[in-house]
């Protein structure tokens, strides 16, 4: 019986490490592993996540550079409107996460999409759209 495919959106720290040896070792799962650069990560960085990641049991890892989208789709135009959070923080301020959903991610790891793959890191977004 083959294993269950797992996509996980990784950051390389506590909490996702943890999930990445809990679904391979504990719940034997094939998990593959994915991070969203929206400029925060110098190349080094990005090399290190992804060593982990392997490191830690992930089956593929994928880098995604999603700077130049990020931009043009987000910050733009909040930097455009200079709308400030609660009167204090600039609005692009963890903006970021909207762009890192499962469904930016499902492109980038062959054969993880919705005919083959049995689960995805969060199960309020549908990676297939």
């Amino acid at each position: 019986m083959a294993k269950k495919k797992v996509v996980l959106a990784f950051s390389g720290g506590l909490d996702t490490s943890f999930c990445v040896k809990y679904l391979s070792e504990e719940c034997g799962y094939d998990v593959y592993t994915a991070i969203a650069n929206t400029g925060g990560f110098n190349q080094e960085e990005l090399k290190s996540i992804e060593e982990r990641a392997y490191k830690l049991g992930a089956v593929q890892h994928a880098t995604l550079d999603i700077t130049q989208e990020y931009y043009q789709k987000s910050i733009k135009y909040m930097v455009f409107g200079n709308i400030l959070r609660n009167g204090t923080y600039p609005i692009s301020v963890s903006s970021e996460r909207s762009r890192k959903r499962p469904s930016t991610v499902r492109p980038h790891i062959p054969n993880i999409g919705s005919r083959n793959r049995d689960y995805h890191s969060d199960p309020r977004y549908d990676i297939d759209s």
